[in-house]
């Protein structure tokens, strides 16, 4: 026991002691053989009783229900011994220990936010850790879903999130272009480096040319004047076209009007002002890793009794621990 690779008097008597209550003559191990009867086995001892559970047990997973011996063999094939019931005693449970598809998906579920522990079969399974966890999670990410959404945090309805991701793709690079034109209407002299000079042009015009972010995503959204609006349909950098259509698409056609094809620096500022309450509240959105199921799925499991289900799954796993858990006894 105290792993120093010697066996003294003490741990050999600790063993007899060990023996004496679970064998009816402890004297059976002496015989050299690579099984013991089953009958040998105290069942007039607590721990003869659970012992001898555990050995029919062990058998019946193994297809042998009438063995009147188990073998070396028998008791340490682990694998094959929990495979038969995957409600073992370990505390694991595996989306094959669920009788119905709704407790499968959900157990699923936890494995893909939370991870999961291996079963004695291997089997990847949950705990009751990770249900509590789940839960936790999953009840603060429904808590800031459901939070009441006033027409100052929703502005464009369902479609606000999505408006909202156009406004950001473009935000740093609009804020770019004003700054430019704000600095070239505080000296007319930086117009030239403003708009990035010929130079930066022949060094990529002279070879075949893909319109990609990596060779213009650096320069600037359109060309550089003082006080001049940024337009939007026409005239915009080739690699942020994309970009800008769509921002222009769900973003200022819905707030400002289809006819709105180029911004003031008022106009970009008073967008943002109008997202700010949203942007305020996604930053309040908890880092759980349930919301990659979506609000829709997260309201659905927690509308169902999932997590009575697993509760009761978890406890009749549990009540099976002793039993189980003497398979190393056996051994």
């Amino acid at each position: 026991h105290d792993g120093d690779g010697r066996i003294r008097v003490p741990e050999l008597l600790a063993a007899i002691k060990w023996a004496a209550v679970r064998l009816k003559d402890p004297g059976a191990l002496l015989n050299g053989s690579d099984s013991l009867p089953l009958d040998a086995i105290n069942d007039q001892t607590p721990e003869g009783k659970i012992l001898l559970a555990s050995a029919h047990q062990i058998v019946t997973n193994l297809g042998k229900p009438d063995a009147t011996a188990i073998t070396i063999a028998d008791s340490s094939d682990i694998k094959r011994i929990f495979a038969a019931n995957p409600i073992n005693g370990d505390g694991v449970i595996p989306p094959e220990a669920a009788t119905d598809d709704e407790t499968k998906a959900l157990i699923a579920d936890i494995l893909a936010c939370q991870g999961g522990t291996a079963d004695h079969t291997g089997s990847l399974g949950v705990t009751a850790e990770h249900v509590e966890a789940f839960f936790k999670d999953l009840s603060a990410y429904l808590a800031w879903t459901e939070q009441p959404v006033t027409t100052g945090i929703s502005v464009l309805g369902e479609g606000t999130a999505d408006a909202f991701a156009a406004l950001k793709a473009v935000r740093a690079k609009v804020d770019d272009y004003f700054a430019r034109c704000r600095l070239a209407a505080f000296d007319a002299r930086a117009l030239a480096a403003l708009n990035r000079s010929e130079t930066d042009y022949l060094e990529f015009a002279a070879k075949d040319m893909k319109i990609t972010s990596d060779e213009v995503s650096g320069f600037p959204l359109c060309s550089i004047v003082a006080g001049k609006p940024l337009t939007l349909t026409e005239g915009v950098n080739p690699a942020w076209s994309a970009a800008l259509n769509r921002f222009y698409q769900i973003v200022v056609t819905p707030v400002l009007g289809a006819e709105k094809t180029s911004l003031t620096e008022a106009d970009w500022i008073g967008l943002n002002a109008h997202f700010s309450a949203y942007e305020k509240w996604t930053a309040t959105k908890p880092a759980v890793a349930c919301e990659k199921l979506g609000a829709a799925r997260a309201r659905t499991i927690a509308a169902s009794k999932g997590r009575e289900t697993l509760a009761e799954l978890i406890a009749k796993d549990k009540a099976l621990e002793p039993e189980y858990k003497a398979v190393t006894d056996v051994d």
